[in-house]
């Protein structure tokens, strides 16, 4: 016996050693989607053993959820209430749901229902709330708002909504209160500083510049304030600093048409420097074709700088994307009468 192990040894030293495959070499360790499928098959497993247990339909919904599937997602959720239609809480997320996938008359029932099914929990009012202020329905939003607020005084998102609604109704002074109140329950809440500084803006009011700056620093990378930031220092007059605050937006997203067409704008028309506009024109058209603004000040540029074929062609896409678009028609007949070559315009001469 030991003179065969001995042999079996004297083989095993003797042969051509073959390296493990690297993929076959130790374990394999789950990737993402390895993780999200082990994870689904399990929430299936539980549910094919617990089939009328709603908690568990609600535990996939969520699954499904946070891999933005929303259609299988509602699925889940209308039948976790089909076995559990007492459950405000299902009620609620499942109308969050329909609501973000603009069913809003089905997200309304859904929070109507959690809202009879569990009249002291302010957050279905707010939901509702948010219908009612999208429809312009204001009263009956400030109503919802108000009921919230008294089972709940620190609540910041109905503080938030409040000032939405002052500031659709145009009172400014009670919506910026509001606000703030939002922002002195909740510190981080981005969205309400955004807020301020619109409102602050719109009186030239150097707070705007504040509330941006709060909300960068909470969002450093957020193109929305870093734009509004730049569109109040454009119109304060301020415009190397605005100029700098778009090329902060590109450097955060470079295939953002809004920072080359404001920075063109700035230089054509408060600094006079055409020919650096019409390259900030041509960058934004770049990156959308379709940005009919930035055709239409490409050409008044070109027209200023006297190319005035080429200010003609920019005049006539505007029109074919925006038929409507005045200002293009307006150009062409101020091109045509200076003797430049208006294909649209020689194109309906031959027709006549």
């Amino acid at each position: 016996m030991r003179r065969t192990a001995a042999f079996f040894s004297l083989f095993l030293v003797g042969c051509d050693p073959r390296p493990v495959s690297p993929e076959l070499s130790g374990p394999v360790i789950p990737g993402p989607a390895d993780s999200t499928a082990l994870r689904l098959a399990e929430l299936d497993r539980r549910i094919v053993d617990r089939p009328d247990d709603a908690d568990l339909y609600a535990e996939r919904a969520r699954f499904f959820q946070s891999l933005d599937s929303s259609r299988r997602s509602i699925r889940d959720w209308e039948r976790a209430l089909e076995l559990d239609s007492s459950n405000a809480g299902f009620h609620l997320e499942l109308g969050s749901l329909y609501y973000t996938s603009t069913l809003i008359d089905r997200a309304r029932a859904q929070f109507e229902r959690a809202i009879a099914l569990a009249p002291d929990d302010p957050e279905a009012k707010l939901r509702l709330a948010e219908i009612e202020l999208v429809e312009r329905h204001h009263p009956v939003a400030m109503n919802l708002v108000n009921q919230a607020l008294r089972i709940d005084p620190n609540l910041a998102h109905g503080y938030y909504l409040k000032g939405w609604i002052h500031k659709e109704m145009g009172d400014t002074a009670l919506a910026v209160s509001s606000l703030r109140t939002a922002i002195e329950q909740e510190p981080t809440y981005y969205e309400a500083f955004v807020q301020l500084g619109i409102l602050h803006a719109a009186k030239r009011d150097h707070l705007a510049k504040e509330y941006y700056t709060s909300a960068l620093a909470l969002k450093p990378r957020n193109v929305e304030a870093w734009y509004n930031l730049g569109m109040y220092y454009q119109e304060s007059g301020q415009d190397s600093l605005a100029l700098e605050t778009y090329a902060r937006m590109v450097e955060i997203d470079s295939l953002n048409p809004l920072a080359p067409f404001n920075s063109g704008f700035i230089r054509m028309e408060y600094l006079g420097d055409t020919r650096a506009a019409v390259k900030d024109f041509t960058k934004a058209l770049d990156l959308n074709t379709n940005y009919y603004q930035a055709w239409y000040n490409r050409g008044v540029a070109l027209e200023r700088l006297g190319s005035l074929d080429s200010a003609a062609a920019d005049y006539q896409v505007v029109l074919a994307i925006r038929p409507d678009f005045d200002l293009a028609a307006e150009g062409l007949q101020r091109l045509a009468s200076k003797g430049a070559y208006v294909k649209l315009l020689e194109d309906r001469k031959r027709k006549s």
